[in-house]
């Protein structure tokens, strides 16, 4: 039976000669595919809405990848002095994704950025910094500096959840490189873990097949069964 198809998008990096002319992604999330059975294909940017539906089209399911912030003008809030990364044309081919997949039952992971992009794709919002806007709230951005899997705090799943399901543990210990975060949940979903500041770290389309955002990076804690887990429950969705 041939593996499943899962895209996984990509960001703009700087070429050798200094120009964003490089679609990139860690080898991380590819690994993670690849090592629990499906197998990985990389979504590249720039592409029109056609050429992307119809790439959309012969996947059988989709990674949200972490990186840059989504433009806060598409967020309809004020910018901040940590906003980075801003990708215009990613947040779009990531939107549609999300909006496609939601309607058409079509197997996808979001995560960091991804569980983000699917918050605020379907009405949710976001916290432009959690350190800024969060009184009281632990240290979750721990990059760069720090390696990627460093364990930094635990996170509560909630019960009868698909998440709760698939990982298996009320409680599951995560590593946290990210300085934004869900906000208010989109009407059609339901936040399904928390850090213990309060940090909403996980949500998910209830009924839907696999429709689940993280906010750790689970790509790189593959020594946690559990971790792996969520990429096998991917690949078994979108068989």
């Amino acid at each position: 039976m041939p593996r499943p198809l899962i895209g996984i998008t990509t960001h703009r990096r700087d070429s050798d000669e200094g120009k964003k002319d490089m679609f990139a992604i860690m080898a991380a999330y590819v690994d993670s595919v690849r090592n629990n059975g499906g197998a990985p294909v990389l979504l590249p940017l720039g592409q029109t809405e056609p050429e992307l539906r119809d790439l959309f089209e012969r996947l059988d399911g989709i990674i949200l990848s972490g990186g840059g912030d989504i433009d806060p003008e598409r967020l309809s809030v004020p910018t901040h002095e940590t906003v980075y990364g801003i990708d215009q044309d990613r947040d779009r081919v990531e939107y549609n994704l999300v909006r496609w997949a939601v309607k058409e039952e079509k197997p996808f992971l979001g995560i960091c950025r991804g569980a983000q992009v699917m918050n605020a794709a379907l009405g949710g919002s976001l916290v432009i910094d959690i350190a800024s806007h969060i009184e009281g709230a632990a240290k979750h951005n721990y990059f760069p500096g720090y390696p990627r899997n460093k364990i930094v705090h635990p996170v509560s799943i909630g019960e009868e959840t698909r998440l709760a399901e698939i990982l298996g543990k009320p409680i599951v210990q995560v590593n946290s490189l990210h300085h934004q975060a869900v906000a208010s949940a989109a009407p059609s979903l339901e936040v399904v873990a928390s850090a213990p500041d309060g940090v909403i770290e996980g949500i998910e389309v209830p009924g839907h097949r696999f429709a689940l955002g993280v906010q750790w990076h689970p790509e790189w804690l593959q020594d946690q069964p559990e971790m792996r887990g969520l990429f096998q429950a991917l690949v078994k969705a979108a068989s």
